[in-house]
């Protein structure tokens, strides 16, 4: 299983990639695996800022929907366009052009697991 060194994750699976004083947001290839076929993903906080691990939308899969938390607070500035007529990108390449949501910072990422401590807690 794949999990990028540059990347800061969470207990609840989501994954940050900072570059500045914004960051991408997305969901685990072990969490995308977890779910299943990804069929829809839900972002209604455009605009708003959240708290680190506040809801900040839902992931639809074809049996369940859950949840995605905010892994660092910040404010939403951009929902992954393609994600719309595209949402197993989040399937096919979780790391990449599957990535969720872009925040302006107002956190450091410092907190989050780094790559080998998430492969630990997954037990990969």
């Amino acid at each position: 299983m794949n999990f990028p060194s540059e990347l800061k994750y969470t207990k609840d699976h989501e994954w940050v990639r900072a570059e500045g004083t914004e960051a991408y947001v997305g969901i685990t290839e072990f969490a995308q695996q977890e779910l299943g076929d990804i069929v829809y993903v839900d972002i209604n906080t455009l605009g708003q800022q959240l708290d680190a691990e506040t809801v900040f939308g839902t992931i639809e899969a074809v049996k369940t929907v859950s949840d995605l938390f905010m892994p660092v607070k910040g404010t939403v500035l951009e929902i992954n366009p393609k994600l719309d007529k595209s949402p197993e990108l989040v399937n096919s390449d979780p790391y990449g052009d599957g990535w969720i949501i872009k925040v302006a910072l107002s956190s450091a990422v410092e907190g989050l697991l780094s790559a080998a401590d998430y492969a630990g807690l997954v037990g990969h």
